[in-house]
């Protein structure tokens, strides 16, 4: 008999309350357990719920499913359904325990009582359950003190960490989610077994793996979490170019003469910076990746010191292979190249002799993401010098007003070709090809550098006086595709 831990959590949800009361109605025992009870007693909300069952889940799932008119997604082979109702998501899972082979992630199910169920769960924070049953109804089921270690803000496995880690290797990942997320500390022992067994990592699916990373970059403590990543050993085969960001100074010169900076904990402290301005989950990823490329572009040239040229452009040239490394979605992918192109780009451009071409240059390249890089750049001050920081953040602000000057001044907020490429299709008697990407980005280029405005008139003209050379430049490198061309009188 299980006992419960001497406290009643009042579970007052009248969906969860008439499910209880049709699975008692039907014979079954029925207990809510997991995230909900871990949450609840956090006072945090959530909208979805994990049932386990004592019998058939699947076929409770279609009791259910019938009462509110809505279809059940099934799992028969994991004794698993999911009902969706309204905006909620109910989980029924069959008590169960699960044996597996060493080298696989896909377990083999076995019926089992209560107490072998929360066994085999992650961490003792997700192991409690909470009756829901007749006169038992509310009762809190602890078998594993996960009342006391949500009291001391501790991540532990119910079982032995090599047990609990052998099962499923994401769970080490999830250890370091759940921190990150909930700001807790992870047992000694359990943190030990994660570096002990970071290399069975590499068994997990990579849409895994992704996702809790992911969820670890838009927590409240992401550098905290990357850290514990890299001090574990997982950091090494989830994300290796970070890992080996350790060890590659920056030396520096400043009021305060010469210093160094790890890049590692530089790319920490960027990281903690941007999560305190914003979530913008691919923002922070940037922010992460910024400086990826310094460990490949770290050169000593003689009376400067030691450089990293290039290496934003680098970097930015890495976000694709990584991007489909690791199943990021791709439509992400320009957002974050054009962050880690640009990064630096702002700080050159303080020198009050710098044009406005320059000024504009920048604002067309960053595109949508120009208020993003100055909100990474300016987490790029990490610096301890307190008139340094406030030196630099004056520069962007300086470089922030000129943009702005600029932008109204040119109406580049709208910027792109006046002509479009139909219209030079037609006058040019082009088919689509790159010839007309050609002549649309020669008329950019005069906007940008200042030798029209920004205006449709001018750029048709400018077209026209130019269209003769940018033929003959088009037909040299064979990149028209011409039915006929006759100059447009």
């Amino acid at each position: 008999m299980l006992k419960p831990y001497q406290l009643k959590i009042p579970v007052e949800d009248k969906l969860i309350k008439e499910i209880a009361k049709l699975a008692n109605e039907n014979g079954y025992q029925i207990y809510i357990v997991g995230g909900f009870v871990r949450d609840k007693l956090l006072n945090k909300k959530r909208t979805d719920y994990d049932l386990s069952v004592i019998g058939d889940a699947i076929e409770l799932a279609k009791i259910i499913a019938k009462k509110y008119k809505t279809k059940p997604v099934l799992y028969p082979r994991f004794r698993t359904a999911m009902i969706p109702i309204g905006d909620q998501k109910i989980e029924l899972v069959g008590t169960r325990k699960e044996i597996y082979d060493p080298s696989s992630r896909k377990p083999i199910v076995y019926d089992a009582p209560l107490i072998d169920d929360l066994k085999r769960r992650d961490f003792t924070i997700n192991a409690m359950a909470i009756n829901l049953n007749g006169d038992n109804y509310g009762d809190l089921i602890d078998l594993f003190n996960g009342i006391d270690d949500l009291q001391k803000r501790l991540i532990r496995t119910p079982l032995e960490p090599e047990n609990t880690f052998n099962d499923d290797p994401l769970r080490m990942l999830r250890a370091i989610r759940f921190a990150s997320q909930l700001d807790f500390s992870i047992d000694e022992n359990t943190l030990n077994a994660i570096s002990k067994m970071a290399e069975r990592i590499k068994i997990i699916s990579q849409e895994r793996i992704t996702d809790e990373f992911m969820k670890i970059i838009g927590s409240d403590n992401p550098a905290f979490g990357i850290d514990l990543l890299h001090r574990t050993g997982l950091l090494a085969f989830i994300f290796p170019e970070i890992d080996k960001l350790e060890g590659i100074e920056i030396v520096y010169e400043g009021d305060i003469g010469i210093g160094h900076k790890d890049v590692f904990r530089h790319t920490l402290m960027v990281l903690d910076n941007v999560s305190k301005m914003t979530n913008n989950l691919w923002l922070r990823f940037a922010a992460l990746v910024h400086d990826i490329a310094k460990p490949k572009t770290k050169k000593y040239i003689d009376g400067i010191g030691w450089t990293f040229h290039g290496h934003e452009e680098i970097g930015a040239r890495w976000m694709e292979k990584i991007f489909r490394r690791m199943k990021l979605p791709l439509e992400k992918l320009d957002y974050v190249q054009r962050l880690v192109r640009l990064h630096q780009r702002p700080m050159a451009l303080v020198d009050d002799k710098i044009t406005d071409s320059a000024i504009r240059r920048l604002a067309f390249e960053a595109g949508d993401a120009l208020e993003d890089l100055f909100t990474l750049c300016k987490a790029d001050i990490t610096t301890k010098n307190p008139n340094l920081s406030k030196k630099y953040l004056s520069n962007y602000e300086k470089v922030t007003r000129k943009v702005i000057e600029v932008q109204e001044k040119d109406k580049l907020r709208e910027f792109q070709s006046p002509v479009r490429g139909e219209e030079i299709m037609q006058i040019c008697n082009l088919e689509p090809s790159k010839a007309v990407g050609f002549i649309k980005k020669s008329i950019e280029e005069a906007i940008l550098d200042g030798i029209i405005p920004n205006d449709y008139e001018a750029a048709k003209r400018y077209m026209l006086e130019h269209l003769d050379e940018w033929m003959k430049i088009i037909e040299a490198n064979s990149l028209q595709n011409i039915r006929s061309y006759h100059k447009p009188k």
